[in-house]
């Protein structure tokens, strides 16, 4: 029986031992991610987060407007200057090429003559608003590494949104709103990025700070990334070890500077003043003369190369990983949890190289966690399968079969396949992708509850709409979730000559007081309204009066 005991055991050192071979010699070693330097010490290995070089991605994306005929010169038009609008010599013509401005031209190199910029159609059919929604695409999951720069050649717009995709255009979310005045545009109090904490870091705010002013150094409008960064790694970005350990621990952190697309919302172009100059609306456009956008492709630290390839990138994946980002294992190689690598270089970071299955190695399949636990293993009934998001799963013997325990990546059930309550499925994504849940961002205010639909669809109160629940129906106005107008000057709600205020109330003349002015003032002094008080304030008082009496006397008089 010992004797027995003891092959058991030396075939079970056999095995364990075959499967050693098969893991790095160092566990967290990046050994791709390394570069020689010299030192007064000779040449040693530096060792670096795996991740591709920053640099411009305005090179690989695509620009889609809405309108698609939102651009000048179809037909050809006459704009004037902004700072001058009686200037109206300059041409837009999209069949000549010198007098063209078309989307491209957002993205081309600057040089300093001529300057070239894409231009809207001029507001020509105001009181209609001129919006424009310019989405640019990269078919690929990036992270921001530097600020968003848009440089405006005209003035900067009156009211603007910057909108991120985690979803390739499926879903969007606000990034920052700007404005010349964000309580009126927004119904949001004004901020800057001076204004936030290493707390509140990940905070969408309102800017009016770059949404005046119309001279040559005034045209640029910045969402400020760095200063983002600054939070974390201090003043000109010196701990950088402090912002990586932040980001090694907080996903949230993470996916703020992580995008597939990004969408600028134009709402009101530049006026300049209170009120818009309807003699002149060939002043009123938008024209962008450069796009700025620094960042690098998500590989998850998985990846130090990222390639351009039939229009589109992709990383070059090591430590066994897969997939677009590097979001998975490859196959054969699920012996634990796909994890992405670490920002921090060894000794406190990890590669996480994905490492052989048991399976594929030949390990007997009555082997269980608890004799190799750093390995997944077959389960003595039936494989273990929970697409990468979970290493652990329990057999119910009534039931005859398995189902999978802690589910990581905000997934669950039996397979950790679904996406737990407050988070959709991906459809970009597949199953064993780590992003193949996201959060759902229903407003608080708006939405019923933070669930949403399989398409990131919220359920929305009365009077809300929009696919988060952040938008009012006509009728409605925001103030920590959607309200009905009080008033509105097209229906005339406010009686005896008062005036409707942004919709949420009616300035009233001086003799009359209430909510829709409905209530002579003097009703509420002592002895009330005198007759010729009354008179007075009802100047047609005595048609009222003769009306009512042939009301009254009409059928006789027939």
């Amino acid at each position: 029986m010992y004797f027995s005991r003891f092959l058991s055991l030396h075939a079970l050192w056999v095995t364990v031992s075959s499967v050693m071979q098969h893991y790095p010699s160092v566990w967290g070693h990046y050994d791709v991610c390394k570069t020689q330097i010299y030192t007064e010490e000779g040449i040693v290995w530096d060792y670096m987060a795996c991740q591709p070089e920053a640099t411009d991605m305005t090179k690989y994306l695509k620009v889609k407007l809405d309108p698609p005929d939102i651009t000048c010169g179809d037909p050809p038009e006459t704009f004037c200057a902004m700072g001058n609008p009686y200037m109206c010599n300059n041409e837009c013509d999209a069949s000549t090429p010198e007098l063209a401005h078309p989307p491209e031209l957002m993205f081309d190199f600057e040089g300093r003559h001529p300057s070239t910029f894409w231009q809207s159609a001029t507001w020509k059919d105001y009181p209609k608003p001129l919006q424009v929604n310019i989405t640019l695409s990269w078919n690929k999951t990036i992270e921001l590494t530097d600020n968003i720069v848009i440089t405006f050649e005209s003035g900067r717009p009156d009211q603007m949104i910057l909108e991120k995709s985690l979803d390739y255009g499926q879903t969007w979310q606000p990034y920052q709103y700007y404005a010349t005045d964000c309580l009126d545009a927004f119904h949001m109090d004004p901020k800057s990025v001076k204004d936030l904490s290493q707390q509140t870091a990940l905070e969408i705010i309102c800017t009016e700070e770059y949404s005046t002013g119309y001279m040559t150094n005034s045209k640029i409008i910045h969402f400020e990334i760095k200063d983002r960064f600054a939070f974390f790694a201090g003043p000109r970005l010196r701990n950088m070890a402090s912002l990586y350990g932040h980001l090694d621990t907080i996903k949230n952190l993470r996916d703020f500077f992580t995008i597939t697309d990004l969408r600028i919302r134009l709402l009101r172009p530049a006026t300049g003043e209170i009120f818009v100059d309807e003699l002149h609306l060939t002043r009123y456009f938008y024209a962008i003369s450069d796009i700025k956008v620094h960042g690098r492709c998500k590989c998850n630290l998985h990846a130090t190369v990222c390639v351009f390839d039939n229009s589109k990138l992709s990383c070059e994946c090591e430590h066994n990983t897969t997939g677009p980002d590097c979001g998975r294992c490859k196959k054969n190689y699920h012996g634990r949890p796909w994890s992405p690598g670490s920002y921090l270089p060894i000794p406190k970071g990890t590669a996480n190289t994905c490492i052989p299955s048991i399976s594929s190695i030949g390990i007997a399949p009555k082997l269980t966690l608890s004799t190799v636990s750093s390995v997944q293993v077959a389960n003595h009934k039936r494989d273990c399968e929970c697409f990468g998001h979970s290493n652990r799963c329990s057999y119910i013997e009534l039931l005859n079969t398995v189902i999978c325990v802690s589910c990581k990546h905000n997934t669950r059930g039996q397979h950790c396949e679904l996406c737990r309550l407050g988070y959709f499925r991906n459809a970009s994504a597949e199953l064993d992708d780590e992003n193949v849940c996201i959060e759902c961002y229903c407003n608080p205010f708006g939405s019923i509850h933070d669930r949403c639909n399989d398409t990131g669809y919220c359920e929305c109160k009365e009077g809300t709409s929009g696919p988060k629940c952040d938008e009012c129906l006509p009728g409605n106005y925001w103030l920590e979730g959607c309200r009905p107008n009080v008033c509105d000057n097209e229906l005339l709600h406010c009686q005896n000559g008062g005036t409707c205020h942004n919709n949420v109330r009616c300035q009233c003349p001086a003799a009359y007081t209430g909510i829709l002015c409905e209530k002579l003032k003097c009703e509420k002094e002592v002895g009330g309204c005198s007759s010729r008080s009354n008179q007075a304030a009802h100047p047609q008082a005595p048609l009222l009066l003769l009306t009512a009496l042939l009301g009254t006397v009409g059928p006789y008089l027939l």
